[in-house]
């Protein structure tokens, strides 16, 4: 897998978020889409989704847009040195970046935006690195241990991986959660998990996070998936696996499961 198509929001009101999606951001409803999820969660999920703009003014529209068609204002628009932005929750608890580089307009301001970005916040971002890339996405930039983006090439979702306590201090809001991350990625087919073990205990608390994949226009079908869900461990097991062999345990990075 090395390119997102879409990503697919659990929520308990499609509706209702539908709505908010058009007013605020008029998302591509095919890029961004929402489907009935009540599973538990709470505090903070481990991503957040960014909306790139091309000047200020155009972040500003649609800060004012989000808040104004009922979203919570985390952090206020402002400028930073490296460029400008601020953060919102949506209704439906999903957190959203709005951001530019520019430092002044230099056009008409629009709602528009160049790139719809998925940060995960994870706790060791080289191993984690190193796993992605394993799974054939190419790295872009490389920060260390602090900051790592993805070349995704055509996909319509950007992929970058950020240090869980920075990502949720950018975003306004404790670093701690539990419970389900209600998302889904969608991309092209995924290679067949090795049977590998990360993390013997080190990752105890540590909130978990993967995603599943299906082909872009039916994330609910029997093809691999990438699954989303709570820790400290993910627990699962390959197709050819009988009920009482030991399952690949995966803690905080991406596991793949053949469904």
């Amino acid at each position: 897998m090395n390119a997102i198509d879409s990503l697919t929001l659990e929520v308990a009101d499609p509706e209702a978020a539908a709505r908010f999606y058009s007013e605020a951001f008029a998302l591509d409803p095919s890029t961004v889409r929402l489907r009935p999820g009540d599973a538990p969660t709470a505090g903070f999920r481990g991503f957040t989704l960014s909306l790139v703009a091309f000047q200020p003014g155009d972040v500003d529209a649609l800060f004012t847009a989000a808040v104004d068609a009922g979203a919570t204002a985390l952090k206020p628009a402002a400028k930073s040195l490296w460029g400008y932005g601020g953060v919102v929750r949506a209704p439906d608890g999903t957190i959203w970046q709005l951001a530019t580089s520019a430092k002044k307009d230099t056009a008409p301001v629009t709602r528009a935006f160049d790139e719809l970005v998925l940060l995960l916040g994870v706790e060791d971002v080289r191993a984690s690195k190193r796993f992605y890339a394993g799974q054939g996405f190419t790295v872009a930039k490389s920060f260390g241990g602090k900051y790592v983006e993805f070349d995704t090439g055509a996909g319509a979702v950007k992929l970058s991986l950020y240090k869980r306590r920075g990502l949720a201090k950018v975003a306004g809001v404790p670093a701690d959660g539990s419970g389900s991350h209600r998302l889904v990625l969608s991309g092209a087919a995924v290679q067949r998990p090795r049977r590998i073990r990360l993390g013997d205990g080190a990752g105890q608390g540590v909130t978990c996070f993967a995603f599943r994949a299906a082909p872009a226009a039916e994330p609910d079908s029997s093809s691999p998936r990438l699954l989303l869900s709570a820790g400290p461990y993910i627990s699962l097991r390959q197709e050819d696996d009988s009920p009482s062999s030991p399952p690949v345990v995966f803690a905080g990075f991406l596991a793949i499961e053949p469904h």
